[in-house]
């Protein structure tokens, strides 16, 4: 018998009901699934944090818009995947998300490497149930919005690295420039470099942070 740890990670329940529901109905008859759930950042960080000293996941599910946690540490689905990379060295890591943007999903590969990516309006109950046994046996297993992306061979120009998908975050958050030293360990010379670099990037011409958080939400960033 193979009991499984899975922790799922999703701010919609009837979302994470639906996974649940497939994976028990089409699991293999050796194998246990002994499902946890969350619903945002901080109670995912908990949970991973907990697990790495007691019991690892096999499996860990990221949807990336989720709630950010209170201390403004983890903005997003892909922090928590990071996270549960270097917590939990053994366990698969699958992304799901209804971004299809080229830019993020480019991000996310390059950044995050999952063993599964699976874009939401891909996705039907038999492509979970069959994407799971494979990410299980040999993955990685990516839903064919992400295949076709990775077939083409654009080299995404834009790469957001964890810092600066933080320093977006909060500015969309209404945060300061002046106040974003509270949440990033850097100085503030160095902050003022990373959002000018951010506005070529995006290419970003009037200077405006407003601008800047319209383009990058328009390229799924935010």
């Amino acid at each position: 018998m193979k009991h499984l740890n899975i922790l799922m990670v999703d701010d919609h329940p009837i979302i994470i009901e639906g996974y649940q529901n497939v994976l028990m109905a089409t699991k293999d008859e050796d194998q246990t699934l002994l499902i946890d759930t969350a619903n945002d950042c901080d109670m995912a960080q908990i949970m991973i944090t907990r697990a790495a000293k007691t019991t690892p996941y096999d499996v860990c599910f990221f949807d990336i818009s989720l709630p950010g946690s209170e201390d403004g540490r983890y903005a997003s689905g892909e922090d928590l995947a990071m996270l549960a990379k270097k917590l939990l060295p053994e366990a698969k890591i699958i992304i799901l998300t209804m971004f299809n943007e080229t830019f993020r999903i480019h991000n996310i590969i390059k950044e995050i490497n999952p063993d599964g990516f699976l874009i939401k309006s891909d996705l039907t109950s038999m492509e979970l149930a069959d994407a799971f046994q494979q990410i299980l046996k040999s993955p990685p297993y990516y839903s064919s919005t992400v295949n076709n992306y990775v077939k083409k061979t654009i080299t995404s120009e834009i790469y957001v690295d964890d810092i600066n998908r933080k320093i977006l975050h909060l500015l969309s958050q209404g945060i300061k420039t002046r106040s974003l030293l509270e949440y990033i360990p850097l100085s503030m010379s160095a902050i003022e470099k990373r959002k000018k670099q951010l506005k070529i990037l995006f290419s970003v011409y009037d200077g405006k942070d407003e601008t800047l958080l319209h383009e990058a939400k328009e390229k799924g960033f935010l």
